[in-house]
C-alpha cells in the first residue's frame, strides 16, 4: 500500500469537506475539516489558503494572515495567498479598524468582569458597526442582553452570528441559553419588563424553589472564560506556526536544514516588515503631534532603525556573500531592548553565530593598526570587539583599546579601559601593564600641572 498516496487522499478529502462547509457558511465546521486536512499534509496550499479565508470571514484577520504568510513561505510563486496579503496591506485603514475592533472587544471583556455592562454594550455596538463580520462581538453582546432580559435583541444578534457561522458552538449554546431563559420567565407587561431591567439580580423558578442570582454573574464568568480562551488560542497559533515551520527530524541533510532556516527567517523578516511599517506610521504620527512628542518619535525611529539593521544583517547572513565582520557591523547597530520577542530571539541566534569569528577578525585588525600607529583604525576595531565581547582575550581587548586611546591623546577613555582591566582581571600580566600605564598617566599629569 502506498501510504503517501493514502495520506494525500485523506488531506484532499478533508479539504473538499471544508470547502463544502465554507460554501454554506458553516465556518466552524470548515475550520475543523481544514485543520484535519493540514494534519495529513501541511503543504496543502489550497487548504491553508482556504483556512485563511474562513478566518477572515469570521473577522479574525490576524489568524488569516498567519495562514497566508505560512502558505507564502511554503510556495513563494504562483500563490494566491500573495494577493490576499497584498489586499490586506493595501487597505491599511481597514486593517487598522479591524485591529482597533479587536482591542475594543478585549476591553469589553474586562468591563464585563468589572461590572461596567452599560459601557461594554456601547463599545460592542461600535465594534459591530465598524466590523460587521466579527462573530465574537455578536456573541458577547447577545450574552449581555440575555442576562439583562432583553431577549428580542439577543435573539436578533444570535441570528446574525448564526448567518455568519451557521454551526458555531458558542452561538448555538447561547441560543439554547436564550430558550431556557424564555421558558423560565412568565409572560408579563412591558412595564414589568422595564422594571426587571433595572434590577440588580436575576430571579427565576426551579420547581418549588425560587433561585436568585446576582446580575451579570454569567457575563463575568463567561468574560473570564473568553479571556482564557483568547490566551489559549494565541498559544495554539504560536504552536502551530512552530509545528509547521520547524522540521522535527533530527537526521535531515544539510540542505534540508538550510531550507528550514530560510523559511523561518523569511517569516520573521515578514513579521518584522509589518512591525517596521507599524513603527513608521507611529513615527509619522509623533512627528505631526508637535514638539511635545519629540522624545517618543526618536524612540520609534530608533526601533525602526534597529529592525532595519537586523533585517540587513539577516539578508547578509543568508546570502553567504558577506564575511562575519561585515555582518557584525550591522548587528552592532541593533538595539536589542527595542526589539520584540521574535526579533530578540533572531538577534541572539545571529550574534551567537557571528560574533566569535567577527571578534577574532577585528581583534587582529586592531592589533595590526596599533602596531603601525593607525590609532583611529585600532580604536574602531578594538572598540567593536569590546562591544561584542568585553572579556575577549581575558582583558587583552580592553588593554589594547586603552593603549590606542592613550597614544591618540585621549587620556579619559584610556584611563577608563585600564581601570576596567585592573578591576576585572587582577593578578594578571594585563592588569600589571594597565597599572603601569595608569601610573605613567598620573605622573605626566602631575608634571604638566607643575609646569603650568
Amino acid at each position: 500500500m502506498d501510504y503517501t498516496k493514502k495520506i494525500m487522499h485523506c488531506s484532499n478529502y478533508w479539504y473538499n469537506d471544508g470547502l463544502r462547509k465554507a460554501q454554506i457558511r458553516d465556518l466552524s465546521g470548515a475550520i475543523l475539516s481544514l485543520r484535519q486536512s493540514l494534519q495529513y499534509n501541511k503543504g496543502n496550499i489550497a487548504a491553508r489558503n482556504l483556512l485563511g479565508l474562513v478566518y477572515y470571514g469570521r473577522g479574525e484577520v490576524a489568524e488569516a494572515l498567519v495562514e497566508w504568510i505560512i502558505s507564502k513561505n511554503l510556495k513563494p510563486r504562483d500563490n494566491i495567498a500573495n494577493e490576499y496579503i497584498q489586499r490586506v496591506q493595501d487597505s491599511s485603514r481597514r486593517l487598522e479598524a479591524m485591529d482597533h475592533a479587536i482591542q475594543v472587544y478585549n476591553q469589553c471583556l474586562q468591563l464585563c468582569r468589572q461590572g461596567s455592562i452599560d459601557m461594554a454594550i456601547l463599545k460592542l455596538r461600535q465594534v459591530i458597526g465598524g466590523h460587521p463580520t466579527f462573530v465574537k462581538a455578536y456573541q458577547l453582546l447577545a450574552l449581555i442582553y440575555i442576562q439583562d432580559g432583553q431577549y428580542p435583541k439577543a435573539n436578533s444578534l444570535l441570528r446574525t452570528a448564526s448567518k455568519l457561522d451557521t454551526t458555531n458552538a458558542t452561538t448555538l449554546r447561547y441560543m439554547h441559553e436564550l430558550e431556557l431563559h424564555r421558558s423560565k420567565v412568565p409572560a408579563r407587561s412591558e412595564k414589568k419588563k422595564e422594571k426587571r431591567k433595572k434590577k440588580n439580580s436575576v430571579e427565576y423558578k426551579d420547581g418549588n424553589e425560587t433561585i436568585i442570582q446576582p446580575a451579570y454573574h454569567i457575563v463575568k464568568t463567561i468574560a473570564g472564560k473568553f479571556t482564557i480562551m483568547n490566551i489559549i488560542i494565541g498559544a495554539l497559533i504560536g504552536a502551530m506556526i512552530v509545528w509547521y515551520l520547524i522540521v522535527p527530524s533530527v537526521n535531515q541533510s544539510k540542505s534540508e536544514k538550510t531550507n528550514k532556516q530560510i523559511i523561518e527567517y523569511s517569516e520573521q523578516i515578514n513579521a518584522m516588515k509589518a512591525q517596521i511599517s507599524a513603527m513608521t506610521r507611529t513615527l509619522d504620527n509623533y512627528r505631526t503631534a508637535g514638539s511635545d512628542s519629540e522624545a517618543a518619535a526618536q524612540n520609534a525611529a530608533s526601533t525602526s532603525d534597529s529592525y532595519e539593521n537586523l533585517m540587513s544583517a539577516s539578508t547578509q547572513y543568508n546570502s553567504g556573500n558577506y564575511t562575519y565582520d561585515v555582518i557584525a557591523d550591522s548587528l552592532l547597530n541593533v538595539n536589542r531592548d527595542l526589539l520584540g520577542a521574535s526579533g530578540q530571539e533572531m538577534y541572539d541566534e545571529m550574534t551567537g553565530e557571528v560574533y566569535p569569528s567577527a571578534c577574532e577578525i577585528k581583534y587582529e585588525a586592531g592589533i595590526e593598526a596599533l602596531n603601525v600607529a593607525n590609532y583611529s583604525s585600532a580604536i574602531d576595531n578594538l572598540s567593536k570587539v569590546v562591544r561584542m565581547n568585553a572579556d575577549y582575550d581575558d582583558g587583552g581587548a580592553r588593554l589594547n583599546l586603552g593603549i590606542a586611546y592613550l597614544r591618540s591623546g585621549d587620556n579619559d577613555n584610556a584611563i577608563a579601559n585600564f581601570q576596567a582591566v585592573v578591576q576585572e582581571y587582577p593578578d594578571t600580566d594585563y592588569a600589571q601593564e594597565a597599572t603601569n600605564n595608569l601610573n605613567m598617566i598620573s605622573q605626566n599629569t602631575e608634571e604638566t600641572q607643575k609646569t603650568e
